[in-house]
């Protein structure tokens, strides 16, 4: 028998510390709920479960976009709806002023000064309806911008948006015109002394900048002048971008775009019901604006179909991304609790052992008697 080690006691302690360490992390887990509560537990596991949690929160985070999109759409197509009874309300009363019993001192007169508050009421609402301090039925939401310009002492006016740096120069050195627009990159046009450039292979260079819709219309070229030129550069399409996916590629964020609705860009500006020729000429621009406003509705509610099925399609993935980040990290209660008790018991039993062992040396004692 030796008593300078007690082998049998030290085997308990060892025991009995591991045991304890055991019911410590069980009870940890049934007071968090988690399996996975530091690296140490499954390194692997931890890893999956946090890149997990950041495309789940990328997946909540896009269904809220996309209803903040639905919102947005659901105000611009509400607007749209008023344009669409006043432009009504103008055909009635085209038709009405088409009519040859009324005459234009006094009942054409009244019926121009109704059109003239419609035209108004729709650019007002043109101009006004925002959501969140976004303008979209202004054209801002095709990034529109436009330019007016006439060379022999160019005169730029009307420009609007995002196109920035417009410089055209005329007379420029060795007799010849240049045009340049920036935006994000530069095009740039020169025109040589006694060379023809029509219009049209003006506006061939102008759209070499992708993305770029143009039209020009205007005199051809020649000997180093040009008149009444004017330039209207469209950006492309979508200048509202809605990030509905947990990712930046592009097949993840929607295009929103809506055009101009004011009284000009639907094509009534000079729309006059108070003489009898002008009221037939005005029914077909109307129902013009009538269908360009209804082919913006039909865009913004088929946005909105997509973004409600965008939603569902959001909250499955959600929901089975977090059954799996669950199944990795959460902790089977039923299954902790089981080894709670079984780490319990043993420490109870640790502890009774290491006590035998502790007084196996007593027994040397009765040797020295």
């Amino acid at each position: 028998m030796r008593i300078q080690h007690n082998i049998a006691a030290l085997n308990s302690y060892r025991n009995l510390t591991n045991n304890n360490n055991s019911v410590s992390k069980n009870l940890e887990k049934l007071s968090s709920g988690y399996k996975i509560n530091r690296a140490g537990d499954d390194a692997a596991g931890l890893a999956i479960s946090e890149k997990m949690r950041a495309q789940i929160t990328g997946l909540e985070t896009a269904q809220k976009n996309a209803n903040d999109g639905i919102s947005l759409v659901q105000t611009a197509e509400g607007a749209l709806t008023e344009v669409h009874s006043m432009l009504n309300r103008m055909v009635e009363l085209a038709g009405q002023s088409a009519n040859g019993t009324y005459d234009n001192d006094t009942d054409r007169a009244n019926i121009q000064k109704e059109v003239k508050s419609l035209t108004d009421e729709i650019d007002r609402i043109s101009e006004g309806t925002n959501f969140n301090g976004i303008n979209l039925l202004d054209g801002s939401l095709t990034g529109e911008a436009r330019t007016e310009a006439s060379i022999g002492g160019f005169t730029i006016t009307g420009m609007k948006s995002d196109i920035k740096g417009i410089k055209i120069v005329a007379g420029a050195s060795g007799s010849t015109n240049t045009a340049t627009l920036d935006s994000s990159g530069i095009m740039t046009v020169t025109v040589n002394s006694g060379t023809d450039l029509k219009a049209a292979d003006l506006t061939t260079a102008i759209k070499a900048k992708t993305g770029y819709d143009v039209t020009v219309s205007g005199t051809d070229i020649a000997s180093a002048s040009i008149t009444n030129l004017d330039e209207v550069a469209n950006k492309a399409k979508g200048s509202l971008s809605l990030q509905i996916g947990d990712t930046a590629q592009p097949f993840n964020q929607l295009k929103i775009t809506v055009q101009s609705m004011s009284v000009k860009s639907l094509g009534l500006s000079n729309v006059d019901l108070s003489t009898q020729k002008g009221a037939k000429d005005a029914v077909d621009a109307i129902k013009t604006a009538i269908n360009t406003v209804s082919s913006t509705r039909g865009e913004l509610g088929a946005n909105q179909n997509r973004l409600e099925h965008t939603i569902n399609n959001l909250s499955v993935t959600s929901e089975n991304m977090t059954a799996a980040e669950s199944r990795i990290r959460d902790v089977d209660m039923a299954k902790e609790m089981m080894s709670y008790t079984k780490n319990n018991i043993l420490v109870q039993a640790s502890q009774a052992m290491l006590a035998q062992a502790n007084q196996i040396p007593q027994g040397v004692l009765q040797l020295l008697q």
